[in-house]
């Protein structure tokens, strides 16, 4: 065997030690996934309907004080689909608020029973997203009195809408133990059908870059039509639609795999390893 012959060996052994090496990040085979959570949900009966019915797993976020929520969420939830509550939280414009919100100007006990209202008026709430809450939700204060009651109550996941990128909410929900994720995209912040569908396009590029990506929606008619055709062709696209809950947890395990490959001591490991070249029969190997 020449020298030239000689390297074929060991580029077709390559792929193989890439697999097998403990130093080295094992590929995840799974598909790239997607959560899509609908806001606002309670306020109108025919649009409430017709999210319902969108395929797969849509998780519905019920406003505690709107005049459908109660029936809407049973029925949801009797059709499988996950229920939050949309909590209203007070936001730097000011804006009018909706009725159950939570604000600055609440002591910890009148929160807290705030909280708890809308829990009791939302059945079958699994988590809990903010509604507006640009001004909440940049306070760490009020937002560990949150996920405080969320880990006290237990079960419930937090989702950041992130309506300001001051938003101090999600890292509060990690430190105090509690589960929960962000949003990437919003849908629909312009109502036209092809800005709707861009923004669609975006979560799916976002989903193969990341692993995993969510989308916040309105029962619109515009936001609904485009899930409509959209989530109908997602297996064809090689995308999962997951429910909340495993999209976190997906999120929690990458998040685990990837601080576990890159810990000092993980670094310190691989570092000490034999080269490729020493391993593979002594013939180098190019870099």
């Amino acid at each position: 065997m020449n020298k030239a012959t000689g390297r074929w060996p060991v580029l077709f052994l390559l792929p193989l030690l890439v697999m097998v090496m403990p130093g080295l990040p094992r590929a995840d085979t799974a598909p790239p996934a997607i959560g899509i959570l609908i806001d606002d949900m309670g306020k109108r009966e025919e649009t409430g309907q017709r999210v319902l019915t969108l395929p797969g797993a849509v998780a519905c976020a019920f406003l505690p004080r709107a005049g459908h929520t109660r029936r809407l969420a049973q029925q949801a939830w009797r059709m499988g689909h996950e229920i939050l509550l949309h909590l209203p939280m007070a936001s730097v414009d000011q804006r009018p608020l909706d009725a159950g919100a939570v604000t600055l100007e609440m002591t910890r006990g009148e929160f807290e029973r705030t909280v708890l209202d809308g829990l009791a008026r939302v059945p079958h709430a699994v988590g809990i997203n903010n509604h507006m809450g640009s001004l909440l939700t940049r306070h760490p204060g009020h937002m560990r009195w949150l996920m405080e009651l969320m880990r006290a109550r237990g079960g419930l996941f937090f989702v950041d809408s992130r309506t300001t990128r001051h938003t101090v909410a999600l890292k509060t929900a990690r430190e105090q133990g509690v589960a929960g994720t962000r949003r990437h995209v919003f849908l629909d912040n312009s109502l036209a059908v092809r800005d709707i569908d861009a923004q669609f396009d975006r979560l799916l590029r976002l989903a193969r870059e990341q692993g995993s990506a969510l989308a916040i929606g309105h029962p619109y008619p515009q936001t609904l039509a485009v899930l409509e055709r959209r989530l109908a062709r997602l297996s064809a696209e090689g995308i999962r639609l997951l429910p909340l809950r495993e999209l976190i947890e997906l999120q929690q395990e990458e998040h685990a795999t990837w601080q576990a490959y890159s810990s000092p001591s993980r670094r310190d490991a691989r570092n000490s390893k034999p080269s490729l070249s020493s391993i593979c029969c002594g013939v180098p190997v190019s870099r």
